[in-house]
């Protein structure tokens, strides 16, 4: 075993693979950009194909090769399940998955995974039936967890080569121009894909929408793609938005979000042209009218919006009150449109977004983060990955790449969650370490990171209870009792990279 900076002990084997956690700046270094094979497109050819099986025939896609996928459709996406389906009829086996996420709707990989289809998964979540699968230790091989970041990282550094990517596209015409904001289902941005479509061998477009050349905007553009396909339907636009955006009736939801406004109201980033990230949450959706609330009192107007782009930033933006939206990923149906009609609602791509070994991500001009957590520990460590079981059920998404790039990152949370403590002493899985995490609201108070004396010092007449990371603890504790601690096997089921490459924690099958 090898300890990483974070005080998990990482297997030694995965270590040398790997390289272990070291902080959060220590494998920043330059690097050789992958290369991509290129089959030129003559002046006759058509890219359009009659079918999903002989676009797959086309790429020539065997046995051991990787195939990604993006997850913009999320609950409602047909595209990963159609073309499973068709490369297992094809009896093309030990294949690795590199989807930008896994969602509940994917469970029939389970079965792909059982006969052989699919060997190895690299992703950033995976959630309920596929999640519960592998932490039961279904596949021989561990999952690989990146990061949206370290997503971007790896495709961009060869870690991920990807041999075919099969993208679902809402709109596209026969050449291969493609948009998000067409079509019969559309999702908006299309940032986790066009970064697959960049660095991919070949790229296959599964569209339900065929517009005439040119298909503008352009997303995706025809020089990214070898072959389009049309199919009768890509997703379901009722699952693409599904619980994207929920406006808060919970008062406990209201108080930590009344908090966390507070929080960001009273602190040194609170000015003209300051920028900000939210999640889709009740609660974060909460912080966001506080905040619209005492931007338009004060005069004051947000210079960008970042992230995961829901309603409530498009009437920011509208209104006035920020400037610009810079969107790698929608979560509704009006943030999608949103794309498409306003000159000031740019979209950008996953390496743009998040990737640390870019040339300057979106995330390094960020004030203020506002994420969630399942846990944090007394040293402020995150696990947004697995429950309180043990089991994987959740998504690194862009917690690490935010938290440690923003100036100002915050945590908000209930203290508990049913009868299940979220501030405790050691997190099950670290996502994110703490010193990356500036500031934890729950609706009991706030804890400030004693590594920020500089907001310790500037948050002391705050009107906010504060109290320590561990007074926190203990008081969860004090209500639900010490939690029991989960009892490991001895498998390895899944690699938590941190967004460099390195491995900031594993997960055992429970």
């Amino acid at each position: 075993m090898v300890m990483n900076k974070v005080a998990k002990d990482i297997p030694a084997a995965y270590a040398e693979q790997y390289g272990v956690f070291e902080g959060e700046l220590a494998n920043i270094k330059p690097y050789q950009e992958a290369s991509r094979k290129i089959n030129p497109v003559k002046p006759r050819d058509t890219k359009l194909v009659k079918s999903l099986r002989e676009a797959i025939e086309k790429t020539g896609l065997k046995d051991g090769m990787t195939i990604s996928f993006h997850h913009h459709f999320r609950e409602g996406d047909y595209v990963i399940n159609l073309v499973m389906a068709e490369i297992a009829a094809m009896g093309i086996k030990n294949l690795t998955i590199a989807p930008s996420s896994i969602a509940n709707v994917h469970a029939p990989l389970i079965e792909h995974i059982k006969n052989g289809v699919v060997t190895n998964i690299t992703s950033s979540g995976l959630r309920d039936k596929v999640g519960a699968a592998i932490s039961a230790g279904i596949m021989e091989n561990p999952v690989v967890i990146r990061s949206h970041g370290g997503r971007a990282r790896a495709i961009a550094a060869g870690d991920i080569h990807i041999d075919v990517a099969f993208l679902g596209a809402p709109s596209s015409d026969e050449y291969g121009n493609v948009n998000g904001t067409k079509g019969k289902a559309p999702c908006g941005s299309l940032g986790y894909a066009i970064i697959d479509a960049k660095y991919a061998d070949q790229v296959v477009v599964i569209t339900d929408s065929l517009m005439p050349y040119p298909n503008t905007p352009i997303s995706i553009p025809q020089t990214d793609v070898d072959y389009v396909v049309e199919v009768e339907a890509i997703g379901d636009p009722q699952g693409i938005a599904s619980g994207a955006t929920r406006f808060t009736k919970n008062p406990k939801e209201l108080l930590i979000a009344e908090y966390a406004a507070k929080v960001i109201l009273n602190s040194p980033y609170y000015r003209e042209g300051f920028s900000f990230q939210t999640g889709t949450g009740g609660a974060s959706l909460a912080v966001s009218r506080f905040l619209k609330e005492a931007m338009i009192k004060d005069g004051i107007r947000a210079s960008f919006a970042l992230g995961g782009i829901t309603n409530a930033m498009v009437e920011l933006l509208e209104e006035g009150l920020i400037e610009k939206i810079i969107d790698v990923q929608d979560f509704d149906y009006p943030s999608a449109q949103s794309l498409g009609r306003n000159a000031d609602h740019y979209e950008i791509d996953a390496n743009m977004y998040a990737s640390p070994l870019s040339k300057g991500a979106v995330i390094n001009q960020l004030d203020v983060a506002i994420l969630s957590a399942l846990e944090v520990d007394t040293d402020y460590n995150v696990n947004v990955i697995t429950g309180s079981d043990g089991v994987i059920r959740g998504a690194s998404g862009g917690h690490s790449d935010t938290s440690m790039a923003s100036k100002m990152s915050m945590i908000i949370a209930p203290l508990i969650r049913g009868r299940i403590p979220t501030i405790v002493e050691a997190v099950n899985t670290v996502v994110t370490p703490g010193s990356s995490v500036d500031v934890v609201v729950t609706e009991y108070g706030v804890a400030i990171n004693p590594l920020r004396q500089d907001l310790v010092t500037h948050f002391s007449g705050l009107d906010v209870p504060q109290l320590t990371i561990e007074e926190l603890k203990d008081k969860a504790y004090s209500f639900v009792g010490t939690p029991e601690k989960i009892v490991y096997g001895d498998k390895v089921v899944a690699l938590i990279e941190y967004r460099d490459g390195s491995l900031i924690d594993v997960v055992h099958n429970v």
